[in-house]
């Protein structure tokens, strides 16, 4: 991925139209970004200063991502055939775009996103690499030992394309091409294609290609770039784990440019800035910025996270003022923008205890590591944040030591969970950095009871819960929740409110069901959270009548029905309703000073909660008998009550 240069006149205005802008801000650097594009095999991106645009290639999707500086993509030239390399004129009005699929190279006005002319080049030319140059579009065509390099002459009434222009050498691949417009008369290609890696340097003064000095470097490079006087060119790549730089007028090695891994991308800002990307298998960062030469360490930033080849370079804004860097996983492309690439970037680290007391001395340390280490006393602003302070209280500044460390010692008031927060403000060589960390102060355990757990009351009871709360710090609110037994029931909060003197707090409750009633703390910056709950349960409302009978008497100490042998008794059970509820019908015999059972069954309510039974088959006579309706939890088809038993009902059958 290239940078492709502005005249120097056209360079500085822009220079200068940024520079008084930034007047008018309010000095403070906007925060780097990263978005995601839509953009699945990007090959070149050329920045448009003019309109504030990228454009990006995308071979796999056959055109190109038009974006503004943020990466939103604002318009797409589609219908490109392996669209691949690009080319952006000295005054941005014309992008070029070689279409390796359809044999062709097209230009579009940038302004207006519209084709503007196409130049054919030929059957199977192939044409993947452009640079301009004196007035032509040069373009290296074919593929491996079939490569060559080629010309459209712009400055032609009708613009013509000439092929075979690569003085005799033989090219293994098409060649990267590069030219300044400030170094006219100089081309330079570079054959990435073959180990040896050769870089031929033409001169094109006379409109026809002569090899003005070549050499073989080695390895397969990936990229180059020109410096601003177009008098050097830095290559990525040739194996050797740096970039280096060679001088055009005899390819003689000028220097290098350590980076950690293999360099994949290269481009130079307008000051002489070098950025480049590197395939991170390390981790250790994949865009490195040379701020103050190859002497130096470079401004090293990790924007891919993940270890894995970083296929994409970074592209300077044409001022020199941001960088756009490609990132790619599985053909899913993010974009960043760096507004302060020229600063170091550091990592903070805060360590504090996991656990503390409160009120008790503890000590929080740190480091702030960057590439270029900042001096000894730089001071650093610490936040704490707790539950008295939940916006954070500022506990001043320390200072880093050597080695960028940094430790002080603070007592919590306040327990709980608590955040110690570092700030690094950042300088004219670094960005800003903050990392924090979280203590678990103690607490104590607050008092909190609530009455009749277990107690079980008849069906619509008006019953007085009281929560207690013993000693706290500031909170004194209690919340009291009701959860009714069943599905259909949520769980309710019936009280919320302050204890009173005693720290009680009370509700009284109408209950008709077995239900879960639970009190809560929140707690405060001394005391913990606490919760309590009583299971109560609510009986059923159970009755049964008898009917058929010829009388009634009071006798044994109960009132008996009396039947006529004939006639079968009807037991009508009215319950509280509950879905498919069931009630549970008994009837006992008396025996000689006993009661015996003589059966049970399970009879299913209607929906408003009553059963009708009628006793038949031979009634024996002179037998006293009696018979109850009950509810059971569970075994009467639901467990939202608490088992109850009807009265005893009793009869007896005559002649």
């Amino acid at each position: 991925m290239r940078m492709r240069t502005l005249p120097a006149a056209t360079a500085l205005a822009v220079l200068f139209s940024s520079a008084a802008l930034a007047l008018g801000g309010a000095g403070v650097a906007a925060a780097d970004s990263s978005r995601s594009l839509d953009v699945q095999d990007p090959r070149d991106t050329v920045v448009d200063s003019v309109h504030q645009r990228l454009f990006i290639s995308d071979s796999a999707s056959n055109q190109i991502a038009v974006t503004d500086y943020s990466g939103k993509v604002v318009g797409k030239l589609s219908g490109l055939p392996q669209v691949t390399d690009l080319e952006l004129s000295p005054d941005s009005g014309t992008l070029y775009a070689a279409v390796e699929g359809a044999d062709k190279i097209v230009a579009f006005d940038t302004a207006q996103l519209t084709q503007k002319a196409e130049y054919a080049t030929g059957a199977k030319t192939e044409p993947s690499r452009l640079t301009l140059a004196d007035g032509k579009l040069w373009f290296a065509y074919g593929d491996q030992w079939d490569s060559g390099l080629g010309a459209v002459d712009l400055t032609a009434e009708t613009p013509t394309v000439t092929l075979d222009l690569a003085a005799g050498h033989d090219y293994a691949s098409p060649p990267m091409l590069y030219a300044d417009p400030d170094n006219p008369g100089t081309l330079v290609a570079l054959d990435a294609g073959i180990s040896s890696g050769p870089i031929i340097v033409y001169d094109i003064s006379s409109g026809t290609p002569v090899i003005r000095v070549s050499a073989d470097k080695g390895g397969f490079p990936k990229d180059a770039a020109l410096t601003p006087d177009g008098q050097n060119l830095v290559v990525a790549g040739p194996g050797n784990r740096a970039l280096t730089e060679y001088r055009l007028s005899d390819l003689e090695q000028v220097r290098t440019y350590p980076v950690a891994d293999t360099p994949y991308g290269v481009s130079i800002a307008p000051d002489g800035t070098v950025a480049a990307t590197v395939d991170d298998f390390e981790e250790t960062g994949d865009t490195y910025v040379f701020t103050n030469g190859p002497d130096q360490p470079a401004s090293v930033r990790n924007l891919q996270y993940n270890g894995v080849w970083n296929r994409h370079g970074a592209v300077w804004a044409p001022d020199g003022n941001k960088l756009f860097v490609l990132t790619e996983i599985s053909y899913r492309t993010t974009f960043h923008v760096i507004d302060e690439p020229r600063k170091y970037t550091g990592t903070l680290t805060v360590d504090a205890p996991a656990t503390a007391t409160r009120a008790k001395s503890l000590t929080v340390s740190g480091k702030l590591t960057s590439g270029l280490p900042p001096a000894a006393g730089t001071p650093v602003s610490v936040t704490r944040t707790d539950m008295e302070s939940p916006n954070g209280k500022s506990l001043g500044t320390k200072t880093l030591g050597a080695g960028g460390k940094f430790s002080f010692k603070d007592t919590p008031p306040a327990g709980g969970k608590v955040k110690y927060t570092v700030k690094y403000a950042g300088d004219a060589t670094h960005t800003p950095a903050s990392a924090s960390d979280t203590v678990e102060v103690s607490r104590a355990t607050p008092t909190l009871t609530l009455n009749n757990n277990r107690k079980v009351y008849a069906y619509g009871t008006d019953v007085k819960f009281t929560a207690h709360l013993g000693s706290t710090y500031k909170n004194r609110t209690v919340e009291i929740w009701a959860d009714p037994f069943g599905s259909d029931k949520p769980n309710k909060l019936v009280k919320s409110g302050k204890v009173n003197s005693s720290g009680n707090l009370t509700v009284t409750l109408d209950l008709k069901r077995d239900a879960k009633v639970t009190a809560k703390f929140a707690g405060d910056s001394r005391y913990k959270s606490k919760s309590v709950s009583s299971t109560v349960g609510a009986k059923v409302k159970v009755s049964t009548a008898i009917s058929g009978q010829y009388k009634k008497k009071s006798v044994y100490g109960h009132t008996y029905y009396y039947f006529h042998k004939s006639k079968d008794p009807l037991f009508t059970t009215t319950m509280t309703a509950y879905p498919q509820r069931q009630q549970r019908l008994e009837m006992e015999l008396y025996y000689q000073g006993t009661w015996y059972d003589a059966g049970t069954q399970y009879f299913k309510l209607s929906s408003t909660g009553v059963s009708r039974v009628q006793l038949g088959g031979t009634h024996e006579t002179g037998y006293r008998m009696r018979v109850r309706s009950s509810y059971y939890n569970g075994t009467s088809g639901d467990n939202v009550n608490s088992t109850t038993h009807g009265d005893w009902k009793y009869f007896i059958f005559t002649g």
